[in-house]
C-alpha cells in the first residue's frame, strides 16, 4: 500500500506542477491592472501583460505577484529571471495566495530555483492545504505519510488525505481507504474503508474496484 501511495503521489505531483505553468485566472474585481494583464496574456501580448502585472504587484496585489512570478520563471514577455520570479512568488505566498504557496512548496520539494528543503516544502504545502487547496492537501498528506520534511505521522497523513478525498481526489480516496482498512492513523473502520474504496473505484481504477468488492464481501458476512 505504501509503494502504491508513493506512485500516486508522484503522478499527482507531475500533473500539479504543470497546473502552475500559467498565470491564475482569478481577477480581483477592484484591480484594473490584473484584469488588463490577464486580457493581454490571453492575447499573447506578454510584454504588455508583464507591465500590468508589475504595476499591480508593486501595490501588493497577490494575484499579480503570482502571475508575474510565473511569467518570469517561464521567460514569457522577456528573458527568464528565476531570482526575481521566486521573489515575487514568495511575496504572493506570504500574502496568503494558496496557488503561490503550493507552487513555492513544489520548488522547495524539487530544489528548483531554490535550495532544496523538504521541511520548507511541507510548511508551504500545509499553508495552502489549510486554505482548501486540494493538491496541497494530497502533498501534505504524503509528506507526513512518508516522513518527508516532517516526522512520519499517519494520523496527520490520514487527515489531509481525507480532506483531499472529500474534494474528489481518487488517489487520496484509495490511500485513506487503506488506512481505515488497516487502522493506521485512524481507528480501523471497514465501513469507511468500503466507502472510500468505492469513491476511488469511481474512476475505474481496477485495484480500487477489486478492493471495494473485497470490503463489500467482508461487510456482508
Amino acid at each position: 500500500m505504501r509503494r502504491r501511495a508513493l506512485t500516486l503521489f508522484l503522478a499527482v505531483l507531475g500533473a500539479a506542477f504543470l497546473a502552475q505553468a500559467e498565470p491564475a485566472r482569478v481577477v480581483p474585481a477592484d484591480d484594473p491592472d490584473v484584469a488588463a494583464g490577464w486580457i493581454a496574456y490571453g492575447a499573447d501580448r506578454h510584454e504588455e501583460a508583464i507591465e500590468h502585472y508589475r504595476k499591480a504587484a508593486a501595490r501588493n496585489e497577490r494575484v499579480a505577484q503570482f502571475n508575474l512570478a510565473v511569467m518570469l520563471l517561464a521567460g514569457e514577455g522577456g528573458p527568464a529571471d528565476p531570482v526575481e520570479g521566486v521573489s515575487w512568488l514568495r511575496k504572493s505566498a506570504d500574502l496568503g495566495f494558496a496557488r503561490a504557496q503550493y507552487a513555492l512548496a513544489l520548488l522547495y520539494e524539487r530544489g528548483e530555483h531554490v535550495e532544496r528543503s523538504l521541511p520548507k516544502a511541507t510548511h508551504w504545502f500545509q499553508r495552502a492545504a489549510e486554505q482548501g487547496h486540494r493538491d496541497a492537501q494530497v502533498s501534505a498528506g504524503t509528506q507526513y505519510f512518508l516522513g518527508r520534511g516532517a516526522p512520519r505521522d499517519y494520523r496527520e497523513a490520514a487527515r489531509w488525505y481525507e480532506r483531499a478525498a472529500e474534494q474528489g481526489d481518487e488517489g487520496s480516496a484509495y490511500i485513506v481507504a487503506s488506512l481505515y482498512e488497516k487502522g493506521e492513523g485512524v481507528a480501523q473502520d471497514r465501513v469507511r474503508a468500503f466507502y472510500w474504496y468505492s469513491r476511488a473505484a469511481a474512476g475505474g481504477d481496477p485495484v480500487a474496484v477489486y478492493k471495494a468488492r473485497e470490503m463489500r464481501d467482508l461487510l456482508s458476512r
